[in-house]
């Protein structure tokens, strides 16, 4: 074939870590791919997290009984699930599909979906951190969900329960277990949960980096453009349309995390996707060793010991994209931090908001386009980016290649709603 007749690359919209493994099993199948985003390599979310591997991410966000929370989430704007009351009248329809998966005969399904996915996060991820000689950036050090109360604990029995139906192992603790374990936390804690399978890495935004390097390194174009449309056939899109001109291309993957609900539209499908807002606080001295990533369950956020400091990470406001951030959840979750280790150092921190991808049913849309042979879906994960990204590189490849999936595709088709 000469380079005049040879196909167009796959064009995959979003080089954050979700696009970046797609994009390096679509490379492991032999094709040419091409990354396209505005930004640098794991920026956005990618670099924000909490850096941790779900393994047994199978519980949904929405539970039996999250209707009754909703007054309190409108009357608390610094509450670890908070809605901003102005964006409420955009955000109702969501909120509405929301509460509507909450039902047990719905959470059932949905913790079906997340298991399959979560069942991959660790084997999916293996042969890229290998190939990219980031294997080491991984660390399988387990997570410790601390609860201040016995009430507290007892909340979350229905979601331990549907992770012990999936088979996740769970050690539960008193007092003095956790203080065995992490002797720098305040004796405030009257259960623990401790999830001896999940795995975090050491630094989001570096996994996401030498990823995409390796990608690069093996004939991986990545451009920094922004995606602003496509130039359409009877067939489907055969160029997606940039600043700097039209990029021909023989397939295409939306991957642009929050900024992909506009592209799948102009493609026909009109997807439920809004944002849960994270906020991070990056501790680059903390003055403490914390052995294993912590879940303040009270709190909504979680304590990721990292190589370059401790990051505190969570909590969900509702309140759209074009909303500024606000500083006072960030300085929320430090002051819990500061109580659950009272010896921790904030000097040099830094705060960071970003927009988590969210489908109302907490599942992804990973698949093929309901309207056209050559576009995929991959966005939405919510909470569970960087946990699923790996296995819906390889769910695409294998979609795309005709091959059978690893795992069943139809919980995260798109046209579901």
């Amino acid at each position: 074939m000469t380079a005049d007749t040879e196909e167009a690359p796959v064009i995959v919209i979003g080089a954050g870590i979700v696009g970046i493994c797609t994009a390096l099993y679509l490379q492991r199948d032999g094709r040419h791919v091409t990354l396209i985003d505005p930004r640098e390599p794991g920026e956005a979310c990618s670099s924000g997290n909490a850096g941790l591997l779900a393994t047994g991410g199978v519980s949904p966000e929405a539970m039996p009984g999250i209707l009754w929370k909703v007054p309190a989430m409108l009357r608390d704007p610094l509450g670890p699930l908070a809605i901003d009351w102005r964006y409420l009248p955009r955000i109702a329809p969501w909120l509405l599909r929301y509460i509507l998966s909450s039902r047990p005969s719905r959470v059932e399904q949905i913790s079906m979906g997340l298991a399959a996915l979560a069942g991959q996060v660790l084997p999916a991820y293996e042969p890229l951190l290998k190939n990219a000689g980031a294997v080491d950036m991984v660390r399988r050090t387990g997570w410790l969900h601390l609860y201040e109360s016995e009430g507290a604990f007892k909340a979350s029995l229905p979601a331990h329960a549907i992770r012990r139906s999936r088979g996740i192992r769970i050690d539960e603790l008193g007092p003095d277990e956790i203080r065995q374990m992490e002797p720098e936390l305040a004796p405030i804690f009257a259960r623990g949960a401790f999830f001896p399978d999940y795995a975090h890495t050491v630094n989001p935004k570096r996994l996401a980096e030498v990823l995409a390097a390796d990608f690069a390194r093996n004939g991986g174009v990545i451009s920094r453009e922004t995606a602003r449309g496509f130039v359409m056939t009877p067939h489907g899109p055969s160029a997606v349309i940039t600043e700097a001109g039209n990029r021909p291309a023989s397939q295409i993957v939306i991957a642009a995390g929050a900024w992909s609900k506009p592209l799948a539209a102009e493609l026909g499908s009109r997807l439920p996707l809004d944002t849960e807002r994270g906020y991070h606080v990056m501790l680059p001295d903390p003055g403490i060793a914390v052995r294993h990533p912590l879940c303040s369950t009270e709190g909504g956020f979680a304590i990721t010991p990292m190589e370059h400091g401790l990051r505190i990470a969570g909590t969900v406001e509702l309140a759209g994209m074009k909303a500024p951030p606000n500083p006072k959840r960030a300085a929320v979750m430090l002051t819990r931090a500061q109580r659950m280790l009272p010896s921790l150092k904030d000097s040099g921190r830094t705060e960071w908001m970003g927009f988590r991808p969210s489908l109302p049913d907490s599942l992804p849309a990973v698949g093929r386009s309901p309207r056209f042979f050559n576009v995929y879906f991959a966005f939405g994960h919510a909470h569970r980016g960087l946990s699923f990204a790996a296995i819906t590189g390889r769910l695409i490849a294998d979609l795309m290649a005709g091959r059978k999936p690893v795992i069943d595709p139809a919980p995260y088709r798109a046209d579901r709603f």
